[in-house]
Order: C-alpha cells, then structure tokens, then sequence
C-alpha cells in the first residue's frame, strides 16, 4: 500500500510541475509579446505618450531633432523630464525656446542623444573596463562621461554639469530612453 501512495504522489507532484511549467510557458510567451507590442513605438512615439516629457517633446519638435529620433537607426536618449526643466530658471526656459535660439536649443537637446543603443547594463560595462568611468559621444560631438555614485550612474558633460539616470532602459524600436533630472546646459550657452 505504501509503495502505491509514494507512487501516486509522485505522479501528482510531476503532473502539477508539468501544469506550472506549461502555465510558465503562456505567461512567458505572453509578456514577450506584449514587450514586442510596447517596443513597436519609436523613441519619439514613446516621448509624446508620456506627460512628464512634454516640455522635451517640445523642444525636439522646434528643433527638427523629432525626425531624428522617429528614424530606424538605434539611439540612446537620455531624456530630461518636466521636473528637469523645471530646475532650469524660467527665464533660461524662455530664451531656449524662443524662437532666436532654436539653434541653441538644438545644440543642448543634441547633447542629450547617442548615436547607439546603450542599455544601463552596457554603461555599467563601460564603466568596468574604464576603472570606473566611461565616456560617450553625442550626436552634438561633445562627450558624457558616466560614473558611480552609490548605486546611481550619474552623467556629467564637458561643462560639469550632472545628471542623475532616474529610470533606465525604456526600449523602444530604434533605440532607449533613460529618463535624467537635469538638462545640459552649457556654462557658456547662459
């Protein structure tokens, strides 16, 4: 009799692994493709769906850099949110966006784009192989340069300006989007 009990509750055992592992399977298979469906927008669908980027979505449309980012290729955005410009003085807001400096908005704008895919784990690995510190070049042609901080990867341009990645690797079809809370601006620019 015991030998029939240990074999049926083998049995029960292996037929609910199976029946959780297929379970596994459908909810794998599920999220991969609701990824897929998510991942289908363009780094610029993804920025306009979003409220906090509004001001971002703004500027990228003034300065054309909206044709950019709706392109196939792969980019990194790292993208400054409503809060981000809102650190900036509302004076130094509205001579960004007045139309005299659409120039000038496009040139810190562009400071924000890579012209490739970079996720916070290639950063990271960036950052191994340079004992610490990694550098990027921007669309703008100026460099970013990563480092630690604690747990956070924090961004710093040629000015010395930083910013904070808040939420990393938002992946979109043609690149990533890291949300920062600061925008570069450089010290001769304002």
């Amino acid at each position: 009799m015991k030998k029939w009990t240990s074999l049926v509750s083998l049995c029960a055992l292996l037929l609910g692994l199976y029946t959780n592992a297929q379970d596994n399977v459908i909810k794998f298979k599920l999220e991969k493709i609701i990824s897929t469906i998510v991942n289908e927008q363009s780094i610029l669908e993804r920025t306009a769906s979003i409220a906090d980027h509004s001001t971002l979505l703004r500027g990228l449309r003034v300065t054309n850099l909206d044709k950019v980012l709706d392109y196939t290729g792969e980019f990194t955005v790292f993208a400054p949110s409503n809060l981000a410009f809102n650190k900036l003085s509302k004076s130094t807001v509205d001579r960004l966006y007045n139309p005299e400096n659409r120039k000038i908005l496009k040139e810190i704008l562009s400071y924000h784009i890579i012209a490739d895919k970079l996720s916070a784990s290639k950063i990271l690995k960036a950052m191994c192989r340079g004992n610490g510190v990694a550098k990027f070049t921007t669309i703008q042609g100026e460099k970013i340069t990563a480092t630690m901080k604690g747990i956070d990867i924090i961004l710093t341009d040629s000015s010395g300006n930083a910013a904070t990645i808040t939420t990393a690797d938002a992946n979109q079809s043609n690149g990533i989007i890291h949300e920062v809370d600061a925008v570069f601006v450089p010290q001769d620019r304002f």
